[in-house]
């Protein structure tokens, strides 16, 4: 496992972070919060630079990169607050078209003609077990009764991929993915505090599904990991892109204390600011370092990628914690105010942690991983 970036991998860093300075300035990102307009000109950026299809094989019309690649995009993105339906699309509809089988849709995402995301959240939880959709086979079709929540993008997708169990089934018994089109769906968007990053309720009280839309059939074999697997590469995507939220928000603050002088000196000269500081930049380097160590665990299949997207979400959310009230506190009476720039990052860096499961929730995963917990 090779820890380093290789030239490609950091010139498409490096050229991503140079596109995105122009393409999405913090200008943007207010204008999404004043309602003022949407991002459909960033999102067209994205789809001439052909970063839908990174994640795709060339077989299916994409680039034939992997999730090492959609990563570094993932990060910087993650770096402007960049409101798009990258993330859902990339990072959670395609890995659940590829595990379960069904590629057809896949040409559709790398040419920037399809949008999607995947409804598996009930109640707050990002679990197999906490699914409580029924699916029920009807003639040539099927018919989904439940409720899912959270779901990124879930007003404005294209496509839904929604995880239901047979009626009667608990566990990962009887569990299937669906396809549902997004506009045959009733989608409630939610009140949030990060409009760049909206999640809405899907209701699915006789929502009908045809047979060709059935990406896991309930109750198949291998039903379960395929959806564990495609879990894992949204939950490590969420991971990498609050981190990097978070990084922003330390590079923000530091600069901020070599400008801001009290007593006739930078505010970062003093001793107890140099400590907090210090912690902030340890909490963003181990929150990136796991991060990728996921995303490597996943691009190269290793057995250990379920703990690593545990482990780098659970880290992610403690950085948050941690970078998000320090940045706040040490921007001072500046960083409250809504014309500062600091709060667009500070509310994604929240509501990154709460989606997919925040630190507390993949720390108890992991105990149940590891065995030590029932």
């Amino acid at each position: 496992m090779d820890f380093e970036f290789t030239d490609d991998q950091l010139e498409l860093r490096d050229n991503a972070r140079r596109v995105l300075a122009s393409a999405c300035p913090p200008s943007l990102v207010r204008s999404v919060y004043e309602g003022g307009g949407g991002a459909d000109d960033l999102w067209a950026t994205l789809i001439g630079l052909d970063w839908p299809a990174i994640g795709v094989s060339e077989e299916h019309g994409g680039l034939g990169l992997g999730f090492l690649e959609a990563a570094i995009v993932v990060e910087e993105l993650g770096r402007v607050v960049a409101p798009s339906p990258f993330l859902a699309t990339v990072t959670q509809l395609a890995p659940m078209l590829r595990e379960a089988g069904s590629p057809g849709l896949l040409a559709g995402i790398a040419a920037g003609d399809c949008t999607g995301t995947l409804a598996l959240a009930e109640g707050g939880a990002w679990r197999t077990d906490a699914v409580h959709t029924t699916a029920r086979r009807t003639g040539a079709g099927w018919v989904l009764h439940g409720e899912k929540s959270h779901v990124l993008d879930g007003a404005s997708a294209d496509e839904v991929a929604v995880v239901a169990r047979l009626e009667g089934t608990a566990g990962d018994d009887g569990l299937g993915v669906f396809l549902a089109a997004g506009d045959t769906l009733s989608a409630q968007p939610r009140p949030v505090i990060d409009p760049t990053m909206p999640v809405a309720t899907v209701t699915l009280e006789g929502a009908e599904v045809g047979g060709d839309r059935v990406l896991v059939e309930p109750g198949e074999p291998g039903a379960a990991p395929a959806i564990a697997r495609a879990l894992q590469e949204a939950t490590t995507a969420m991971a990498l892109s609050t981190t990097a939220t978070c990084r922003a928000i330390f590079e923000a603050t530091l600069q901020y204390a070599k400008d801001r002088e009290q007593f006739g000196r930078p505010i970062g000269s003093f001793q107890a600011l140099k400590h907090r500081l210090a912690d902030m930049y340890l909490a963003v380097e181990r929150a990136s370092s796991l991060a990728y160590f996921a995303a490597l665990t996943i691009a190269e299949d290793d057995d250990r990628r379920g703990v690593a997207a545990s482990m780098a979400k659970a880290a992610a959310g403690d950085c948050q914690r941690l970078v998000a009230g320090d940045g706040l506190q040490l921007h001072g009476g500046i960083g409250f105010t809504w014309e500062h720039d600091l709060h667009f990052l500070l509310k994604r860096a929240k509501s990154g942690d709460l989606l997919f499961g925040t630190a507390a929730a993949h720390r108890a995963q992991l105990a149940r991983m590891l065995g030590l917990a029932a």
